[in-house]
């Protein structure tokens, strides 16, 4: 079986195409494809309020494309899903009608609970110790999603205003900290937390750490990062350490993010499974044709 998901965030849009194999014990997921766009709509939204008409037109192409690889990777279900930048957008339906009338698509603007809840739907807690809590932590360009759980349940999820365009842009508020730090006081007492991060920050980090895959980062380890990426200019970041230019310049305010809650929260390490809104939400497509009786 084959599913599509494209996440629609602050800093990219990214198009998965994966493959799922059920032998009636378990489900794989395999991806096939990740195409990765950063048109960057939190550019705009979070200096002006709303997505200029060049970065529409910019969407519109992307999604016109997007269905396109869908159409020929022969998908049974796709969905398309958009974040903190759009969640602000003042013309967001503009952008929306505009997406379906080119492509076909349509958009779901999903709030940060529902982000928080995709991307937990990933069922990676299944994978982990039942003994232990986790916090999830999903940094994004617009926002970050916390989620805890213990014995594999949600205790409690919170999605914050805290994002790296917007620190790009300065666009966070102390008030903002505040409130993320408060949350992190307030839900990790009496747990013994390990972290579980996602996005392509933490996963380009996770790879210049040279850990091997399953293998967890401590926090020691990030910061020595963090403050190895912060001697560069980001044209040296890009030349010198081979950079994406639309990963050079958030990956630090990301890694700040990071950090700050690591800290905060007293935990030590951190594992990066590499799977994000996308993967969560292929999983959601395969999970509802299951149910819906046509997986038989």
């Amino acid at each position: 079986m084959r599913f599509a998901s494209i996440d629609i965030g602050s800093n990219a849009v990214r198009l998965l195409l994966c493959n799922v194999y059920d032998d009636g014990k378990e489900a794989i997921f395999k991806k096939a494809e990740l195409v990765r766009m950063p048109i960057r709509l939190g550019e705009d939204v979070f200096r002006i309020g709303s997505v200029s008409q060049e970065k529409i037109q910019a969407l519109c192409k992307t999604m016109k494309a997007f269905r396109l690889l869908i159409e020929v990777f022969g998908a049974k279900g796709f969905r398309a899903c958009a974040t903190a930048a759009m969640r602000e957008a003042a013309n967001a339906a503009e952008v929306i009608a505009a997406v379906r009338k080119e492509s076909g698509i349509t958009i779901e603007v999903i709030d940060g609970k529902s982000e928080a809840e995709i991307i937990y739907s990933n069922h990676i807690a299944e994978h982990l110790d039942p003994e232990r809590s986790y916090l999830y932590i999903d940094v994004g360009g617009g926002s970050t999603e916390l989620t805890l759980f213990e014995q594999g349940h949600v205790v409690a999820s919170q999605s914050f205003n805290i994002g790296s365009i917007r620190l790009l842009h300065d666009k966070v508020t102390k008030e903002d900290w505040a409130q993320l730090k408060n949350w992190i006081h307030e839900h990790h007492a009496g747990h013994d937390l390990m972290a579980i991060g996602s996005g392509g920050n933490i996963n380009k980090i996770f790879k210049l750490s040279e850990r091997k895959e399953g293998k967890a980062l401590s926090l020691l380890k990030l910061t020595e990062i963090y403050y190895f990426l912060k001697q560069f200019s980001v044209e040296e970041r890009i030349t010198r350490l081979g950079l994406n230019p639309d990963r050079a310049d958030v990956i630090v305010p990301a890694a700040k993010v990071f950090i700050t809650i690591m800290r905060e929260a007293g935990i030590e390490k951190i594992i990066v499974p590499q799977i994000g809104l996308s993967d969560g939400i292929v999983h959601l497509l395969y999970e509802d044709f299951i149910a819906s009786g046509q997986g038989g």
